[in-house]
């Protein structure tokens, strides 16, 4: 089945009429629409793409399979559009997703066409995004490589004196000089005592001699992401950098190791957070293992704690633990993996030996 009929066959299996789609990236997988401003609905009758004047002829050559409808044409609302469409084919119970309608929008749903039942749903389209066809997974695969490109570069950059930000604009410029059509996300550079940060905003602080320094970064090409995290040393790394290292090193090939279709999330967790709590450091890795990515880059699924889901063949995922001691530093080690039946595709390739410059 391709996307729609899948995207149909749940509809069916939840007793629902339709669902109108507002997320962009949710739209752009079922209809192939690169653009924004626009929503789709999809039931039985009808695949309706629903835009404004800025779109339609982009639409027009995108979405295949949609009846492209140009509301404010004649002077019609979104919601006329919606109430003509319903009146035309019938449709008193539509599915809309609840994490992305504002209160105002349902409002005015609920509002201007009472004749119809609207009903909060969740992950409609997630679900079926969350299992990567061969297409998806090679655009991944390339934004791997040009990620994997722009690593070996910034190397050459990266010495004492040069500041975190000046790193983060030379990476940003190297991944789309490898061809990708934009960066993954917000890189993070963080260095010295500010790599205990997970999430550091890169600063003005300049390189030193001993510092790590966390890049965590990735590449968007056709839409896809990837993410990959590398900790670097310069100048020379001392024993406690070294053990740190080394156990988040062996606690990310351990969780690498443990995954294959048919395994739990919380389990592959588990196991990299009991290498590092048995290593002594349980306090030090707050944040889940890792989370699937594609055409946004945090997606199901989540390796996480508190996760109740199960890895599926074609999840693809990232597999990201990480030691962080306040006023010292830390480390973090991150690949973009695909999920097989038995075992993992890495598609981050660069070396997770510790990099030593200068």
């Amino acid at each position: 089945m391709n996307r729609i009929e899948r995207l149909k066959a749940r509809l069916k299996a939840e007793k629902l009429e339709g669902v109108l789609l507002l997320n962009d990236s949710n739209i752009r997988y079922m209809s192939g629409f690169t653009g924004s401003d626009s929503y789709v609905l999809i039931s039985d009758d009808v695949n309706a793409f629903i835009t404004d004047s800025r779109y339609t002829e982009q639409a027009e050559s995108e979405c295949k399979g949609f009846e492209v409808i140009r509301w404010g044409k004649p002077l019609l609302g979104l919601n006329e559009t919606i109430k003509e469409l319903c009146t035309k084919y019938g449709m008193t119970k539509i599915a809309f997703e609840k994490e992305h309608v504002t209160y105002g929008i349902y409002e005015k749903l609920i509002k201007e066409l009472p004749a119809v039942e609207w009903i909060p749903t969740s992950e409609l389209v997630e679900q079926l995004r969350s299992i990567k066809d061969e297409e998806e997974i090679e655009c991944i695969r390339e934004a791997a490589q040009i990620a994997d490109q722009a690593f070996a570069e910034i190397l050459k950059y990266i010495r004492p004196g040069v500041t975190e930000k000046d790193i983060e604009r030379e990476l940003q410029y190297l991944i789309k000089k490898q061809g990708a059509d934009d960066i993954g996300f917000s890189s993070i550079v963080a260095s010295g005592k500010r790599s205990s940060l997970p999430h550091a905003i890169p600063s003005d602080k300049k390189i030193e001699k001993g510092d790590f320094v966390t890049l965590d970064f990735g590449a968007t090409y056709r839409g896809y992401r990837s993410d990959m995290t590398r900790t670097v040393i310069v100048g020379e790394a001392d024993d406690k950098q070294r053990e740190i290292y080394g156990i988040v090193k062996a606690a990310q090939a351990a969780a690498s190791d443990f995954i294959k279709a048919g395994v739990s999330c919380k389990a592959v967790d588990d196991s990299a957070r009991e290498y590092i709590s048995n290593a002594g450091y349980k306090e030090c890795f707050g944040h889940g293992l890792g989370h699937g990515l594609g055409l946004d880059i945090h997606e199901e699924p989540y390796l996480s704690p508190s996760s109740e889901k199960v890895l599926d063949f074609g999840n693809v995922v990232t597999v990201e633990p990480g030691i962080y001691l306040p006023n010292w530093g830390g480390v973090r080690i991150e690949d973009t993996v695909v999920v097989g039946e038995n075992g993992i595709e890495v598609l981050t390739k660069s070396t997770k030996e510790l990099i030593i410059i200068g």
